[in-house]
């Protein structure tokens, strides 16, 4: 295993194996829920799903479908302390994987129709999954500001 630091402060971790022919590519954000201000909870969420919403290179929604048209699997979650996406494909992929964080991570689309429409999408994934949820809420709501 290998840990890089790049020039511009991204920390890289290689862990080469043989076995499979597979690759994965995950990268993790330090920023969570655990230090949203109270009442201003879901920002972390808000952007994981804005993550997906395209970039400089890739269009609104394809960054799965590219993920996916290499025979692999994408996602995203949010956590008390970091949000991290992954993908996992065959090898030959990796400089496609490679390329969707890039570009990513350099030109993320944030447009006021896609803000509206991902803004609604977490506030139900909230009240669904936490809000109604018996007992959902807690610790998800309070515990964060308390730590």
């Amino acid at each position: 295993m290998r840990h890089l630091t790049l020039d511009n402060g991204l920390r890289v971790v290689l862990d080469a194996r043989s076995g499979a022919p597979v690759t994965g590519v995950a990268v993790h954000y330090g920023i969570g829920f655990r230090g949203e201000p109270a009442g201003r909870s879901g920002f972390a969420h808000l952007f994981e799903h804005l993550m997906f919403q395209g970039s400089a290179h890739v269009a609104q929604g394809e960054h799965f479908s590219h993920v996916q048209a290499s025979g692999g699997a994408a996602g995203g979650s949010t956590h008390q302390d970091y949000t991290d996406f992954y993908q996992v494909a065959p090898a030959a992929a990796l400089e496609r994987l490679l390329f969707l964080e890039s570009d990513r991570m350099a030109g993320l689309r944030l447009t006021e129709d896609n803000l509206d429409t991902q803004l609604r999408v977490v506030k139900e994934e909230i009240l669904t999954n936490v809000t109604h949820r018996p007992y959902g809420g807690f610790p998800w709501t309070v515990l964060p500001g308390v730590l």
